[in-house]
């Protein structure tokens, strides 16, 4: 078992695996827990073999219920299973997990014995994203930067000092800063790696993710026009003309993701980046849709019959996602993509969400950045930038994970 130093003593949790109905219910609990943590998630991302792992309090009757769980993805390397020292090894990855109820969210309990169970199932490397936010800076300062060029990070900017509403869910109440900061300080006892520092995206789960605020201090939702307040001048006047532009909204069902797909690979075409098969967003829908937890919606806006833009929006209790955008090069002045953000918007407020997540953006703030663009987008929506954990890193194997590390750089 890893190192841990002295957490008051306390027993470490036991683990043992869960079926995805007690995992279902234990996250039922959990409002701002990501769908990345979802029992069904494993049938999206069906190139991964997974785990549902329950972690206990040793001390309560054998009946009670767990006080973390974890969804597990494990991919095994390409290695022959003859080969004895190597066959069957793989990376352990928990994306936005454990996810823990208040009040048990030390890690030198939860960590060290999942570990230990991982590295019984061939783990060489155990990867975790925990859910949390460090730091948050506000749009309107963020655009402000960009235009100036006087800065080369995001982090070097003053965060907000008003705590981190909504930000991520232990239990009922959220996970603001303080609290991360001892995860941090708790993952590097352990002897977890940190990210890397990097302006470019990173494999799994970006460090600094673009999320607009839906709720006040207090949590209370906001108005609509407050939400909509929070965008530059310019993404304001366009979404109020989508409005007006004769546009038809409505939400897909399976039979359209066909016309999803047409126009998502034209998108990818014209923008330059490697699409999904049409089989991996029928199996999302499918899923997501399925679980008692999650909200999987595709929306499209068409003028009159042609379809000009679509989208795919993840919901799962007070946490909403765009997860997915695709628009035509044609009648751009109707501002459909426009639209659909608005109705997402609409609709997260209708649900009492506190976030409204649009993905990850590049820290940087060169203006010439590759990346600019989509800051520059992501912020003018009137999205705050957070700064999240990122995804640590536990060597069961050092060379092995070394080995992986290479591999993983030069691709």
């Amino acid at each position: 078992m890893i190192e841990q130093t002295d957490s008051g003593a306390a027993a470490a949790y036991d683990v043992r695996p869960i079926s995805a109905e007690e995992h279902t219910r234990f996250l039922a609990d959990q409002a701002l827990s990501s769908f990345l943590q979802n029992p069904r998630w494993p049938e999206v991302k069906r190139e991964w073999e997974s785990q549902s792992l329950g972690l206990f309090d040793p001390s309560a009757p054998a009946d009670a219920s767990p006080v973390a769980a974890a969804l597990v993805l494990f991919r095994r390397l390409p290695i022959p299973a003859a080969v004895p020292v190597l066959g069957g090894k793989g990376l352990a990855y928990m994306a936005e997990g454990p996810v823990m109820k208040s009040g048990t969210a030390d890690l030198h309990r939860i960590l060290p014995p999942l570990i230990e169970h991982l590295k019984s199932s061939g783990a060489f490397l155990v990867r975790v994203g925990l859910p949390g936010v460090l730091r948050r800076w506000e749009a309107k300062e963020v655009r402000r930067a960009l235009a100036a060029g006087e800065n080369t990070s995001i982090s070097e900017l003053t965060p907000l000092d008003t705590g981190v509403p909504g930000s991520v869910a232990a239990g009922s109440s959220t996970v603001g800063s303080t609290q991360t900061e001892t995860w941090q300080q708790q993952l590097s006892e352990l002897g977890f790696q940190p990210p890397a520092p990097s302006t470019d995206f990173e494999a799994g789960q970006p460090q600094f993710q673009a999320r607009i605020p839906l709720t006040d201090e207090q949590g209370e939702s906001l108005p609509i026009d407050e939400v909509l307040a929070r965008m530059d001048q310019s993404s304001r006047r366009q979404t109020k003309k989508s409005t007006r532009s004769e546009l038809s909204i409505r939400v897909g069902d399976e039979s359209d993701l066909p016309a999803w797909q047409k126009l998502y690979t034209e998108t990818a075409e014209r923008d330059g980046f490697t699409g999904r098969p049409l089989s991996y967003f029928q199996n999302m829908h499918r899923e997501l849709n399925a679980s008692p937890l999650s909200q999987c919606t595709l929306y499209l806006a068409h003028f009159e019959d042609q379809l000009l833009a679509a989208a795919i929006y993840v919901r799962q209790g007070e946490f909403a996602w765009y997860v997915y955008g695709a628009s035509s090069g044609e009648e751009r002045k109707r501002y459909a993509p426009r639209a659909l953000q608005l109705r997402q918007i609409e609709d997260s407020l209708e649900a009492g969400c506190q976030w409204y997540d649009l993905g990850g953006l590049s820290p940087s703030l060169d203006p010439e950045y590759p990346l600019a663009g989509l800051t520059r987008f992501k912020t003018t929506m009137g999205a705050d930038v957070v700064q999240t954990l990122g995804e640590w890193d536990y060597p069961v194997n050092p060379l092995l994970a070394k080995a992986f590390s290479v591999y993983m750089a030069r691709r």
